[in-house]
């Protein structure tokens, strides 16, 4: 699994530095998960029905997010995350690495899921984890959607949005995706035993990494500097949740 990830990597990385262009980040981490998962499923001789459900689970959610990222970026001709990034080679390759301890922590509970040699029937952490996880993708899915079908209208070239899932949570996508992942983390639960009961750390480093280090983090900076200074925006920052959707203190027109 590494070896997978290393190569598909270090053609991504060496093909955008090059052509200066980060269109291929996002859709080689995609790659990373499914070929992540396939080589697990492939390998383990006694998969059974819970360990398959992870990895389609996974695939599922790597695929479309993949190709929505890269559609979006494509579309946009940049990233503005990547801007400073790509005129030092270096910190360019540091980032592509770091997203490859990034994707296998995300995947620890699954990977450990699917390659444990403890099988368990069916059960009720299946039944919670599976809903946890259609609930999280429904809502990550919803969310990009509202905010792609927002940045068409040319009108909102330089505003911010507040309908949909956004009037209840500045970041409704990321909370899909932790939500997911904590499902996924459940449906593996009955099946670690011993030290692999670490890789339940993958929820909370998902969440973490985007509260703390990447998403949110960054997102927020950027609002800050964009529209600090909009009354609207800082009566929206005030009243509603930044993470959790919840019913707003106020109403915003």
């Amino acid at each position: 699994m590494r070896r997978n990830w290393f190569h598909s990597s270090l053609v991504g990385v060496y093909s955008s530095y090059y052509y200066q262009t980060e269109h291929y980040f996002d859709l080689t981490g995609s790659l990373s998960y499914i070929s992540a998962v396939t080589v697990a499923v492939l390998m383990h001789p006694l998969l059974d029905l819970r360990g398959l459900l992870i990895a389609v689970l996974v695939a599922i959610w790597a695929i479309r997010l993949g190709s929505f990222l890269f559609l979006r970026v494509k579309k946009a001709g940049q990233d503005r995350r990547f801007t400073e990034l790509k005129k030092r080679f270096w910190r360019y390759l540091f980032t592509w690495t770091l997203g490859g301890a990034w994707v296998f922590i995300t995947m620890a509970a699954a990977l450990a899921s699917i390659t444990s040699m403890t099988q368990r029937p069916l059960d009720i952490w299946v039944g919670i984890g599976l809903l946890l996880w259609l609930v999280g993708f429904s809502i990550e899915v919803m969310a990009d959607r509202q905010k792609t079908q927002f940045r068409n209208e040319a009108d909102n070239a330089e505003k911010f949005i507040t309908t949909g899932l956004w009037r209840y949570s500045r970041h409704p996508n990321y909370f899909g995706e932790i939500v997911l992942w904590l499902g996924i983390a459940i449906i593996a639960f009955p099946t670690l035993v011993g030290w692999q009961y670490a890789a339940l750390v993958s929820p909370i480093f998902v969440t973490f990494l985007l509260v703390k280090v990447s998403g949110v983090k960054l997102l927020e900076e950027s609002g800050q500097k964009r529209w600090g200074s909009d009354p609207t925006y800082q009566t929206y920052v005030a009243n509603t949740s930044v993470l959790f959707p919840m019913p707003r203190r106020d109403n915003l027109n």
